[in-house]
């Protein structure tokens, strides 16, 4: 029935006014919001609900639970209310200037709500007094001044430092104070005044003892008693925090601290503050249990602890305490559990006190359920765990379909040619062992020349660091994959000589012989053979006579580009030179440029006539191309009755009478007179030698006798000492260079040992670290 009017009667509107504020006041309470007073903030009421000092001991049947807005305020609010009384000591009716605890103590401005980028809105100065406990403000610095605020300060508080940024937008110098609940935002006009701020707040917060977790209490109470079952098996039904739950949780497990994201990490932006993260990683984790699809899933939940470190202690927590007495154990949605634990430790390794907490967790989890799947999750765990080092990249899809089913990774190694090897590889395998196991399988072991696995992207060729782990670099193939578009060349391994040091001695029946024909073709394309057009048209004849025997006009032609160097073919042409350029240069042509019509030095004209001579260029090169062609199938009609183990001997025949074969040539800059030129740099198995590109004769020779050190700087800087000067090198394979050189001075120590001295192996590091890759082509 409406009230007469429209109005309520007072007395009973007065009553629903009062209701309601007190049914605000017990949900505001309940939810763990403290009763703040007209004049303070009393964040010290709340400031220690979640954390306790590393010092108390309590009893054995700890009455904690899980992390969250539960719990009652009659059953915590007043010892709560009695410890903070404990911290902070009442400041009575002295003047706030004569407070004898005081650290640090002066007017500073405060940011009042709407920022203080508002120009209309002005910060506000109080009278700031810094003790050992707390950060504390005042309405003035008189007697009896009001206190408005206090700010509990604990070892997880932060302070960020004043940036020039803020300043030049502001004009302010603003010094930045993180608490559990609160952010106080200081500015003042002066930096020295800043500092002084900002290194006596970070001298108290580094005094404070350390705050642990109710999770790390219980963590140190179960190593102290790992002894005792009983004891053992009633922490655990006495925490829930240790055992499943299918709720979420409001605080992280283990300790961050207070912060926003204002200065993340490198390569963490886009991330919010680790304490946030942390509930949003458990979140995700139970989005695990109904997934169709986990393994991408898994790969974020991978990829944040990569980006985040101080988050992967927490994800282990979050996975112990989810696969702690399950409601199915052994279950669907128990082993997705299980199985990111598996992928966690084949990528992370954890702190110390977290790792014993796991492996606990581990034999508990065995002696419960012997010969169960969760038991043989655990038994791989335990395994990984003693493997993992550290990982550069979080696995690949495929990875994680592998560790999900504790299978090994196979993975495709390319030989030169088509041959190609599947081996087996695990999260922990590394580049020196794959090359040491094919070594063994091609039947390479007797060779004196080294090998190495090359990663091949993008027309790119880089050797793999022996240490490095195969599975990263599959994951950066799978990550390229997605930009890459589809005309390019997907990412592969390739099993590579790197260290020739001989060519003469290789038997012409050994798969060896074929490695070095393969390579000696990839140098041919590339342009690292200066030879004339005749011979190049000869090689390329015998390229075709080992590829599909004697001619025969219904063979299988490969492209040009995969018998003859493009760089050679193009030099044969010459640019037409654009009439244009000669009659005004092209700053002047870019002022006419919408000056004038449209046909006049126009734009379109301009296109067009550019579209013209690329036309052009395009037609002559397809002549030329088959022009090529048509020279190079008469030499191998030539040929005919040649076998193809002939025509690969003839191939290196041709090639070895270049002086520089069997050399690992690198594109380098040399600086002399205040001018760069670009050289060729042969590293050989007995000197090292500097070519102009395009000729046969090296025009600097020296041996390794002579070299006295080689020093990379930055990867990018090659320094060789001689006896009589100083050759500076550039160039992004640096490292990879100064690496060669090691071998090489190597093995010319081993030769000078007396007889019966064994051979240097396949020695650990024998590539350089990884690069920037550089733009050499390679054939398909």
């Amino acid at each position: 029935m409406p009230w007469a009017g429209g109005r309520m009667p007072f007395p009973g509107g007065l009553w629903w006014l009062l209701c309601c504020r007190q049914g605000f006041t017990l949900l505001r309470r309940d939810y763990g919001e403290p009763i703040k007073g007209p004049d303070c903030e009393a964040e010290e009421e709340e400031e220690s609900f979640e954390l306790r000092n590393k010092g108390d001991q309590g009893s054995l049947e700890v009455n904690l639970t899980q992390p969250g807005h539960t719990g009652s305020s009659s059953e915590r609010s007043l010892p709560i209310a009695e410890e903070m009384r404990s911290l902070i000591t009442e400041k009575g009716s002295r003047r706030a200037d004569e407070d004898p605890d005081a650290i640090v103590k002066g007017w500073l401005q405060r940011e009042v709500r709407g920022g203080v980028k508002t120009p209309w809105l002005r910060p506000r100065k109080y009278w700031f007094v810094l003790t050992q406990d707390s950060l504390d403000y005042y309405s003035g610095n008189e007697a009896g001044a009001r206190r408005l605020g206090s700010l509990v300060l604990t070892s997880l508080c932060s302070v960020l430092w004043p940036d020039k940024q803020t300043y030049k937008e502001t004009g302010y110098w603003a010094v930045t104070v993180f608490g559990r609940k609160h952010c106080y935002r200081l500015y003042t006009e002066h930096l020295n005044e800043a500092v002084h701020w900002v290194c006596a707040l970070q001298k108290v917060i580094d005094s404070k003892v350390p705050v642990q977790t109710p999770t790390q209490l219980l963590m140190r109470d179960i190593e102290e008693n790992q002894n005792s079952p009983t004891t053992l098996e009633q922490i655990y039904h006495s925490n829930p925090i240790l055992r499943y739950t299918s709720g979420p949780i409001y605080a992280p497990l283990l300790p961050f601290p207070y912060g926003g994201t204002e200065h993340p990490a490198p390569g963490a932006r886009g991330y919010a503050a680790p304490r946030d993260e942390a509930v949003k990683l458990f979140h995700s984790l139970q989005q695990l249990e109904g997934a169709r699809e986990p393994a991408p899933l898994m790969q974020g939940v991978l990829q944040t602890c990569q980006d985040l470190p101080q988050l992967v202690d927490e994800v282990y927590c979050q996975l112990v305490k989810q696969t702690t007495e399950p409601p199915t154990p052994g279950g669907p949605s128990d082993l997705r559990y299980w199985q990111l634990l598996t992928c966690m430790s084949c990528t992370f390794l954890p702190s110390v006190p977290v790792l014993r907490y796991l492996h606990h967790h581990l034999q508990r989890t065995e002696s419960q359920f012997p010969k169960s799947e969760m038991a043989q999750y655990g038994h791989f765990i335990a395994g990984a765990l003693g493997k993992t080092k550290g990982r550069e990249c979080v696995p690949s899809l495929e990875e994680i379909a592998g560790l999900m089913g504790r299978r090994e990774l196979l993975c495709t190694v390319y030989c030169p040619g088509s041959t190609t090897c599947c081996v087996g590889i695990t999260s922990h395998t590394t580049a020196q062992e794959v090359a040491q196991e094919l070594v063994s399988h091609l039947g390479l072991a007797q060779s004196p020349n080294t090998f190495a696995l090359y990663a091949q992207q993008r027309q790119s060729e880089r050797p793999i660091p022996g240490d490095a782990l195969v599975a990263d670099v599959l994951t950066r193939f799978e990550n390229l994959a997605g930009e890459e578009s589809a005309r390019e060349l997907p990412g592969r391994l390739c099993f590579k000589h790197y260290g020739c040091l001989t060519t003469d001695s290789v038997p012409h029946d050994n798969l060896e012989f074929t490695l070095l024909f393969e390579q000696a073709h990839e140098l041919v394309l590339r342009g690292y053979m200066p030879a004339s057009e005749e011979t190049l048209q000869s090689l390329a004849a015998l390229r075709l006579q080992s590829l599909n025997g004697d001619f025969s006009a219904h063979a299988p032609f490969p492209r040009l580009d995969e018998l003859f160097p493009a760089s050679v073919l193009n030099s044969r042409l010459c640019p037409l030179p654009p009439a244009m350029s000669k009659a005004f240069p092209a700053a002047a042509r870019g002022l006419l440029v919408g000056a004038l019509p449209t046909g006049l030095w126009g734009g379109p004209t301009l296109a067009k006539q550019q579209a013209e001579r690329e036309q052009r260029l395009r037609g002559r090169l397809r002549e030329e191309g088959v022009c090529m062609m048509g020279a190079i199938v008469d030499k191998w009609k030539q040929l005919r009755g040649m076998g193809k183990s002939e025509a690969m001997e003839a191939y290196m025949a041709l090639v070895r009478e270049w002086p520089g074969f069997g050399s690992a040539l690198f594109e380098v800059d040399i600086s002399s007179s205040g001018s760069s030129q670009r050289l060729w740099l042969g590293i050989g198995a007995v000197a090292v030698s500097l070519y102009r590109p395009g000729e046969a004769e090296p025009f600097d020779t020296f041996g390794y006798s002579g070299i006295e050190a080689s020093t990379a700087t930055n990867g990018a800087t090659l320094c060789l000492s001689l006896p009589d000067r100083e050759l500076l090198l550039h160039t992004p394979r640096a490292d990879e260079i100064t690496q060669l050189l090691h071998i090489y001075v190597a093995s010319m120590d081993q030769e000078q040992e007396p007889p019966g001295t064994p051979a240097p192996s396949f020695q650990q590091g024998l590539c350089p670290p990884a690069g920037p890759p550089e733009m050499d082509s390679f054939p398909a």
